[in-house]
């Protein structure tokens, strides 16, 4: 610190690693021979503190008896938007009977158009906190803004920021400052490279909660929303520390194919699932055709458990499948 370094704390089963992050160049040798230090390599990384080297053994996220990165595979599951308190009521006793432990819901809502439909607010949270504590579940909301963040510090467990948000550099720094868990997606047109330097900016702030989100890339591809990079998750665990979900909702685009997609991230090392889950998504305000009925996603809860059982994993909410 005397040297003007950022100083970052990552404590291991075996060691602790403190990560020295700052513009200066050094001498690791300088270091080398300081009591107390048995090894010192340099990350040559551009993300420091996201990085497999800070934290060899992996991040687990825990909000209250949830924890995300470990050997359950969580599974994060709702309506795109909040219409009604008692539209998630329902939604929310479903899909915690399927085992979902997260409900997920938005109040503000990042639209390409205007005119489109932009979220209950304040009101918005409210319902699905209410909703979410009725049975048990922790929030997943996003906020478009940091002047939001207030609101989301009362409401919400974890704060989402959409792919529009993955390099709205001020909003991530508040959210560091925030000391919230926070699930960032992967922007549209973004490397893996970019969406780990997001993340950076919201760690070097002091929040180490983070989740990153792979949820469809946009290629030259017409017949989906966008493009599922399935290889980006065993990539993203061997660059990162960090918990890798996946919203296969918005990579596809249709109804039909979220399952197909969801049983793969499973298999290729996802540790959760975002979800669009909707009682009746044909007359939803907003992605109705992408999301899920309710016995749609029971159905599809049954097949991840014999998915995430192949991998020697259990499934969020329910017992390990031994395969």
């Amino acid at each position: 610190v005397s040297q003007g370094f950022d100083v970052h704390r990552s404590t291991g089963v075996e060691h602790t690693i403190l990560g020295a992050v700052g513009a200066k160049v050094v001498d690791t040798r300088d270091y080398r021979v300081v009591e107390g230090v048995k090894e010192v390599h340099r990350i040559s990384e551009p993300y420091k503190l996201a990085s497999r080297a800070f934290r060899p053994e992996g991040t687990v996220v825990e909000i209250g008896d949830v924890k995300v990165g470990g050997d359950e595979v969580i599974v994060m599951a709702g309506p795109c938007t909040i219409e009604s308190f008692e539209f998630c009521d329902i939604v929310a006793e479903r899909v915690k009977a399927a085992g979902a432990k997260i409900i997920r819901g938005g109040a503000f809502k990042p639209r390409t158009s205007p005119y489109s439909f932009q979220g209950h607010g304040e009101g918005g949270l409210k319902a699905i906190r209410k909703a979410a504590d009725k049975h048990g579940l922790l929030v997943i909301s996003e906020v478009m803004e940091s002047s939001q963040l207030p609101l989301a510090q009362e409401y919400i467990d974890i704060i989402q920021i959409g792919a529009r948000n993955m390099q709205n550099y001020g909003l991530l720094r508040d959210i560091g400052k925030a000391n919230k868990p926070a699930l960032l997606k992967r922007g549209m047109s973004a490397t893996i490279s970019d969406l780990l330097l997001a993340a950076e900016y919201i760690m070097s702030e002091g929040n180490q909660q983070v989740l990153l989100c792979e949820r469809g890339i946009r290629t030259f591809e017409t017949q989906t929303r966008n493009t599922l990079d399935i290889s980006a998750i065993p990539v993203i665990h061997d660059l990162s520390h960090l918990p890798v979900i996946v919203d296969p909702n918005h990579a596809i685009g249709v109804r039909e194919k979220v399952a197909p997609l969801a049983r793969a991230a499973v298999a290729a090392g996802a540790d959760g699932l975002l979800i669009e889950v909707h009682h009746d998504p044909d007359n939803a305000i907003c992605d109705g055709a992408q999301s899920l009925k309710l016995e749609q996603f029971d159905e599809l809860m049954q097949e991840l458990k014999v998915i995430a059982g192949a991998v020697n994993r259990p499934i969020s909410g329910q017992e390990a499948v031994k395969v």
